[in-house]
């Protein structure tokens, strides 16, 4: 397991398991199984209906619970909740969370960041972090808030690395954790000429040479998946490196290619959607 460290001196794995659309019974198997290989990284969120399964696997699965870091995500509808941290908790069955994010630049989420900054400074929350906030909502929290954010969750793949919304975390060591990282499974990232060239060299798979390029790129990525092999795949990473010339050669598929672009009319969908929690 390697770590990154965020602004606030935390570390934090650079790998762990997703569990975006995952149902909570396949949720808790996928974590449970996941931290018995050694992952130490769990990402979830209110909008996913599965944070009590994740809660529970976190317990079942006999890790200490300072060895795991469990990120999750509060949801717009949450914002101006002021229970909003606590819920998470309780749903969680967890002390502290190590890194809550607001998950959509919609809503109140100057009140949403007031309540991460109220946790943070409670100990309730280790770190805070923002997904999906780019430009002018970026611009937004740094100009009003005294905490500077740890981490920023945004798409992120050899085809849309980043490099503008890296021009503004990087000098202020924000790390930024990727979802999406293999392109959602997209064939024509997984089959670039490329990374198969450099799967057959390293004697890995085409998915691995990805995430080890996101990694060596310094970013934290979160593949989820329900299939234990796969899960089991995505974290052995650890093995091997990327010389400075595939490195490049991966760097060079960038094409400006998102795969999800949220219009404000979706964001304002976001602020007025409220999840029904896992009973």
């Amino acid at each position: 397991m390697n770590y990154v460290e965020l602004n606030n001196k935390v570390k934090m794995p650079n790998v762990g398991i997703g569990t975006f659309l995952l149902k909570p019974e396949d949720a808790e198997n996928s974590v449970r199984e996941a931290l018995k290989m050694g992952y130490r990284l769990i990402d979830t969120a209110n909008a996913y209906v599965n944070e009590k399964a994740v809660g529970r696997a976190i317990k079942s699965s006999g890790v200490n619970r300072e060895d795991i870091f469990v990120s999750t995500k509060l949801w717009p509808s949450e914002y101006e909740n002021e229970n909003a941290i606590d819920e998470t908790l309780e749903r969680l069955g967890l002390d502290y969370i190590d890194l809550l994010f607001l998950h959509q630049p919609t809503g109140n989420y100057k009140k949403g960041y007031q309540q991460l900054e109220k946790a943070y400074k409670e100990g309730k929350i280790k770190s805070i972090g923002l997904s999906n906030f780019e430009g002018e909502y970026l611009e937004d929290i740094f100009n009003n808030f005294e905490t500077v954010p740890q981490v920023m969750q945004v798409e992120c793949h050899p085809y849309y690395p980043q490099e503008e919304l890296r021009k503004v975390t990087e000098p202020k060591n924000i790390k930024i954790m990727c979802w999406y990282p293999l392109g959602h499974g997209d064939r024509s990232l997984m089959e670039e000429e490329i990374i198969t060239a450099l799967a057959n060299k390293y004697g890995k798979t085409n998915a691995q040479i990805i995430l080890k390029w996101h990694i060596q790129m310094g970013f934290v990525v979160i593949p989820g998946s329900k299939n234990i092999s796969h899960i089991k795949d995505n974290f052995d990473l650890f093995d091997f490196n990327l010389n400075d010339e595939d490195m490049e050669k991966i760097s060079e598929l960038n094409k400006g290619i998102r795969y999800y672009n949220g219009t404000k009319e979706q964001l304002q969908g976001y602020a007025a959607w409220s999840p029904e929690y896992e009973k």
